[in-house]
């Protein structure tokens, strides 16, 4: 299942205001005119009838580094599955904007953790995998990697329309600021396969007493 556009952006954004329609551009391969959630939450809740495995999201083209994987759709289908039971991968090839890539290598480490993981179960968990862009004959292995974390993104950028009205671009992706050793950032940048184990709990379980104690002045 994929969309049928470029849905870099859209986390985990689904369609609920209009009907899905669903079409089959080669055998077993589908595609929506929607998000990569969609693409998710359709297959696993009735568009097929038979039991899934695991989900696997990607390759997508470009790297979920960082705080990238609050935007991303790639690892907002996988974050999707998760909610539905299931173990899943989300997969980025890390180019970096030009023609080309190695897409062959990305496949390739997602048979082998789709493999380990069928052998050798985790618990239902998301695997955000980012894997560099080389041939795989030049990856150094596999690395368990925390999340790193970006500079604050470019300035949107203005222009005009045809009619010479504003418009906005958003800006790029802001350069890592933290970027040191165990982050995903450096896994990728020693030319390893990052794994970072995600999870879809964002309570801030610690500042859960200090702000109950802040609330106690409105109750009285």
């Amino acid at each position: 299942m994929a969309p049928d556009r470029n849905k870099s952006g859209a986390s985990n954004s689904l369609t609920l205001d209009v009907p899905l329609r669903v079409s089959e551009a080669e055998p077993g391969v589908y595609f929506v005119p929607g998000t990569p959630t969609d693409c998710v939450h359709l297959a696993l809740s009735g568009l097929f009838d038979f039991e899934h495995d695991m989900v696997v999201s990607g390759v997508n083209d470009g790297p979920n580094l960082g705080d990238d994987v609050v935007y991303s759709g790639t690892v907002a289908a996988a974050v999707e599955g998760r909610f539905l039971g299931l173990p899943t991968i989300a997969v980025s090839l890390c180019t970096s904007g030009g023609a080309g890539g190695h897409f062959d290598t990305g496949a390739e480490v997602a048979r082998q953790l789709v493999a380990h993981l069928l052998k050798q179960p985790l618990q239902p968990l998301i695997l955000n995998v980012n894997v560099p862009d080389v041939p795989a004959s030049q990856l150094r292995g596999f690395r368990a990697s925390r999340l790193g974390f970006r500079h604050r993104s470019a300035p949107v950028m203005r222009a005009q329309d045809p009619r010479g009205r504003p418009v906005y671009w958003v800006g790029p992706a802001g350069a890592e600021q933290d970027a040191g050793p165990g982050t995903d950032f450096d896994t990728i940048a020693l030319g390893y396969v990052s794994v970072t184990p995600l999870q879809v709990d964002l309570t801030r379980h610690a500042a859960l007493p200090a702000v109950g104690t802040w609330l106690d002045a409105l109750n009285g």
